[in-house]
Parts: structure tokens; sequence; C-alpha cells
């Protein structure tokens, strides 16, 4: 066990740090490239999402290895930042030329209706759309974000009380958030974060999200005993995984591009 003394003489550990690269184009153009030193990370990484493209370097890699690394795949990423300008978070106008709603895993058939006030149901038969005749497509928009969030509630509210017996605590509020990378959070003081984007999700992966964020009230890490902890609750969480590896950029996208500018506001 280290000594009061020798905590205090330990050198606080490193945060991560941010700063900009600028990316010179072939057509006169530049790229300004978000350069992140991160502790956590193992080796030289690029990616592209909705902020722009992204470089991480781990603490020791010098600037000038990330360069050579940033020049070295840059037809690799102006692909990337190309396919993603013109992928699934084009804009999606959600007007009744919209005939299906991507809702748990599906495509669920869309029905709409005028009516005096903004309104969306889930049916038997599908999703009824309910919108005056002068709404805007701002209040279109916001009316669909309330309905995915009363969905997403909806399904945290079902699932919730089989995993509360087995925690040293409930959360203290659920916020349901549109987040870039991540697809859950849990704050120290208890607080619950979800990405909205996951009741677009199929219901399995949606419910190990919780059950993973559940467990940190258990495990507050990714130890090996926090992993058993999602295991013996969720013991598919592997395939889970691997359902976002292959399907959560597009699930992110494809609710960005419905949401438009309101999913902007997190």
């Amino acid at each position: 066990m280290p000594s009061p003394l020798r905590r205090l003489l330990a050198p606080a550990p490193r945060s991560v740090a941010r700063d900009t690269v600028d990316l010179p184009l072939d057509d006169g153009r530049t790229l300004v490239v978000q350069r992140v030193r991160d502790p956590r990370a193992k080796r030289l990484k690029l990616s592209v999402d909705e902020r722009g493209a992204r470089l991480t370097l781990p603490w020791r890699a010098s600037l000038i290895a990330g360069d050579r690394f940033l020049h070295g795949h840059r037809d690799w990423l102006l692909a990337q930042i190309a396919r993603h300008q013109a992928g699934d978070d084009a804009p999606i106008a959600f007007s009744p030329g919209l005939d299906a709603l991507p809702l748990r895993g599906e495509r669920v058939p869309l029905h709409w209706h005028g009516g005096r006030f903004a309104r969306i149901d889930a049916r038997d038969d599908g999703v009824h759309v309910q919108l005056p005749a002068r709404a805007t497509d701002a209040a279109a928009r916001r009316t669909l974000r309330a309905f995915y969030e009363a969905q997403a509630r909806a399904d945290v509210g079902r699932w919730l009380p089989r995993y509360l017996p087995g925690l040293p605590r409930a959360p203290s509020r659920l916020r349901l958030k549109i987040m870039s990378s991540q697809w859950g959070s849990l704050s120290p003081e208890g607080s619950l974060a979800l990405d909205l984007a996951l009741v677009l999700a199929r219901p399995s992966a949606f419910e190990y999200v919780l059950v993973h964020e559940l467990c940190h009230l258990i495990q507050p890490n990714h130890s090996p005993a926090f992993w058993r902890e999602v295991e013996a609750r969720c013991p598919h969480w592997r395939a889970e995984r691997d359902y976002f590896h292959a399907e959560g950029r597009a699930l992110k996208a494809r609710l960005r591009a419905l949401l438009g500018r309101d999913a902007a506001r997190g």
C-alpha cells in the first residue's frame, strides 16, 4: 500500500490534450484535423465522425510521427470524409412522403393524418403521425424527438425493474442524449445517460447497453470483475457489441438525419 508521502509526491495523472493540425489538400484547400493526445491510446489512429477528422496519438508518440501518419493516410481520410458527408446522415424530410420510420431494429409503417395538434403514436399497425397543416419542419422534428424519447423511456422502464434487486442502488436519474461516439455513461453521482439512437437499434442491443451502464454501479471500471457482472446479466453481450460495431454508425447517422438541427442540442 503506498504511503501518504508517496501518493503526495507521485506525478499527477496525465490528461487528454487537444489541438488542431492543418492538412494541405491538392486543390489548395486545407483540412483542419483535431489532434488528440490521449494517455489511454495504444496506437496512432485516424477517425471521422460528424465533428470532422480526428488524429489520436499515444502520449509518448511524437508530433512528427503523427504528421507522417496523417499524410500517409490522407487518401483514406478524404474518402471517409466524402462517404460520411454523402451517407445516411443526409437530411431526411419528415413529411407525408416518408412511408416508414426506424424503430427497435425495424422499419415501421408511417400513417399521416391532419389535426389541430402535433402528435405521434405507436399502434399495432404502425406509427401514426398527426400534424397541423401549417406545422413547420422544426416543429415536426421536435415532435418526432419527443416520440423517440418516450419510446426509449418506456423500454428502460420495462427492463430496469428486472436488474434493480442486484444493484447497490438505483440510478439517480435518466437522461436521453444524442451522443457522438458513446452509447451510454454513468456519472459518479449515479446519473445515467443513454444515446437516443438506441431506440432505433434492436431491443436486445439497447438492453445490453442499459445492463452495461448499470453494472458500473457495482464496478466503476472495465475490469474482469466488471465483465463478470455483465456476463451474469447479459450472456450474449459479445453479440450485441458486434452488432454495434457493424450497425452503430448507421444508427447514429439515421437519427441525426431524421432530427436535423434538433439533433444538435443533444
